[in-house]
């Protein structure tokens, strides 16, 4: 019998597990952020998505303000709404969006069957990354939207990677 060969291209991605995941949240902890720190992560995502030609809306949020805000070309308003959905989603669980959907689907249900939130209104779909301040806890959020979830996600983490690396 022969198989085919699975190329990048057509491997399946794989789901990181929640425990890697929380891993994610524990190791991209800021010693601070300040406004400079918003404008320059930010402007981080939309570098790199420019780069990579990515349809995307890029959002920072701290303590309720709205610190960053750029959509590039081939994002929509539909973007917009998402970042507001899946930010509510950390501002309420203190976790990143697409973690709190994992944990959700661990226990063999989905946030939208048994969060009992308005899918209007929150979105446990990734692309929001909470702002976690060391001696403080989550400040805020940093939320893509755009691409497939999990690429949201991945496109965040590998920016605070990026932006924290020592």
């Amino acid at each position: 019998m022969h198989r085919p060969q699975l190329t990048p291209k057509t491997a399946p991605e794989l789901t990181p597990s929640v425990e890697e995941l929380e891993r994610q949240e524990r190791r991209l902890v800021f010693r601070q952020f300040t406004y400079d720190d918003a404008w320059a992560l930010g402007s981080l995502l939309v570098e790199m998505a420019r780069e990579r030609q990515a349809p995307v809306a890029v959002d920072i949020h701290r303590g309720g303000q709205q610190l960053f805000h750029a959509a590039l070309p081939g994002s929509t308003p539909d973007n917009d709404a998402w970042i507001i959905r899946k930010r509510r989603v950390v501002e309420r669980y203190g976790s990143a969006s697409y973690l709190v959907g994992a944990r959700f689907r661990a226990k063999g249900t989905t946030f939208e069957e048994s969060s009992r939130l308005n899918p209007d209104e929150y979105a446990a779909h990734g692309g929001s990354f909470p702002i976690t301040v060391e001696n403080a806890g989550v400040i805020g959020s940093v939320t893509v939207s755009g691409l497939p979830q999990l690429q949201d996600h991945r496109f965040v983490v590998e920016a605070l990677e990026k932006f924290l690396k020592p």
